[in-house]
C-alpha cells in the first residue's frame, strides 16, 4: 500500500507540472516556432511536426531527470 501512495503522488505531482506548463505555453512565442521545426500548409489542410521543439523538450527533460534521479 507503500507504494501505491508514492506512486499516485508521484502522478499528482507529474499532472501538475503538465499544466503549469500548458498554461505557460502561450507566453513562450519560440516554443513551436524554432528553426526545423516543420509546417506544411496546403488549401484545407496544415501538416505540423514541431521537431526542434521536440528535441530541445526532450533534451532539457533528460537533465533534469537525471540531476533529481541522484
Amino acid at each position: 500500500m507503500n507504494n501505491l501512495g508514492k506512486f499516485l503522488l508521484i502522478a499528482g505531482i507529474c499532472l501538475a507540472a503538465v499544466g503549469v506548463v500548458l498554461l505557460m505555453a502561450p507566453r513562450l512565442p519560440w516554443l513551436g516556432k524554432l528553426p526545423g521545426d516543420i509546417v506544411i500548409r496546403r488549401r484545407n489542410a496544415v501538416f505540423y511536426f514541431p521537431i526542434t521543439t521536440s528535441i530541445l523538450i526532450s533534451i532539457i527533460l533528460t537533465v533534469l531527470f537525471n540531476l533529481f534521479r541522484k
